[in-house]
């Protein structure tokens, strides 16, 4: 049973431009693919344990109608220009306990940026509810393709 996704996408920028994308509230909403955040507040992500708001509208999935809500990004995971990671709490107790993330490995002519979501050890409520994954792989690389037209615009991917 799959628990995880990853994809990757070779993006025509350094790891530090699109790390500053990755780690910022606002880079969140402007390369989501969900269409379910709307806006972020707070500053962005700096080390593990550093939080963030993200005000949400699950319309966009049209799957459960939970209307305009807010969840705390919780940093996971924290490299500088490597990898950053979070999980998400709010509304929902106990926390679901589920990860995304994103990895840069510098390549020639840019970077290798693996994008990943990760339900492998959320809390038992929600594997019985069995309502995972959320989101499928196909956003996780639509997501990216945002990012590369974010940090890169019109720039081809390099070894393509």
């Amino acid at each position: 049973m799959t628990t995880r996704f990853e994809v990757q996408r070779a993006i025509a920028a350094d790891p530090a431009t699109i790390f500053e994308v990755l780690s910022s509230p606002e880079g969140h909403v402007r390369i989501d693919a969900s269409g379910m955040l709307m806006s972020a507040d707070g500053a962005p992500a700096a080390a593990v344990g550093d939080t963030f708001v993200v005000h949400m509208d699950r319309e966009a999935l049209n799957d459960y109608p939970l209307g305009l809500y807010d969840v705390t990004i919780v940093i996971t995971a924290f490299e500088q220009d490597r990898e950053i990671a979070w999980t998400i709490e709010g509304q929902l107790d106990p926390p679901i306990g589920h990860i995304y993330g994103y990895r840069l490995e510098p390549i020639d002519g840019g970077t290798m940026v693996a994008s990943y979501y990760d339900w492998t050890d959320i809390h038992p409520q929600w594997k019985e509810a069995d309502i995972f994954p959320i989101l499928h792989e196909g956003a996780l690389r639509a997501t990216l393709g945002i990012l590369a037209r974010t940090v890169a615009p019109g720039e081809p991917r390099p070894g393509a």
